[in-house]
């Protein structure tokens, strides 16, 4: 069973849609129940909105424990939020977030290389195809993204996308059981439904 996390703020919809059409034979649920997040065998954590209004969510809803549990040791997505709040900190309302991942979430500053924001948009991931979930994917494939924050990661290791937007930026993390995106795969046609196909069956 896929659990999608329900703490009041993702594309839940868009998400679990997504997965009924790709992988049919297996179930999915959209839930902010503990004991399913517990339970289940894939865990989904998508995200849209202001990081600190997500996080006030997750704890007065009783799911901090179950998200952090869940990422320590099962087959685990963020997407967009749910990649940002893994991490430390964030400079969106100097909140803290769930210190999964060593690292800040920063906001895009437009430069001399004058970029609109938010990121809003197709654009471009760059990969080494080194991860099972770049399976059918090719490096330079694009996808669709909406945020005004990026991931300033500490360990280098765990990088596994980059986009360039008025910067590099890291638009994609792994590290073990956990894989996390910047964009929305769910609303990024055939290359986004291959990802969230190769994580349905994805053994780690």
């Amino acid at each position: 069973m896929i659990a999608i996390i329900d703490y009041g703020m993702g594309n839940l919809k868009s998400v679990h849609n997504a997965f009924k059409y790709i992988v049919p034979s297996i179930t999915s649920v959209v839930t902010s129940d503990p004991n399913v997040i517990n339970s289940a065998d894939r865990i989904v954590f998508p995200g849209q909105g202001a990081m600190p209004d997500c996080i006030r969510e997750i704890e007065e809803r009783g799911l901090k424990d179950a998200i952090i549990n869940a990422a320590a040791k099962k087959p685990f997505l963020g997407i967009c939020i749910g990649l940002q709040m893994l991490f430390d900190k964030s400079d969106e309302g100097d909140i803290t977030g769930l210190q999964i991942l060593k690292g800040s979430v920063r906001r895009f500053i437009s430069g001399k290389e004058k970029i609109k924001i938010p990121h809003m948009g197709w654009n471009s991931v760059s990969h080494k195809n080194n991860h099972p979930l770049w399976r059918n994917i090719s490096s330079e494939e694009r996808f669709y993204f909406v945020h005004s924050y990026y991931v300033k990661e500490e360990e280098s290791g765990i990088v596994q996308g980059q986009t360039e937007y008025g910067q590099t930026f890291t638009s994609a993390i792994a590290k073990d059981n956990l894989f996390a995106c910047q964009f929305h795969p769910e609303k990024s046609g055939s290359a986004g439904l291959q990802l969230l196909k190769n994580f349905s069956s994805w053994v780690c």
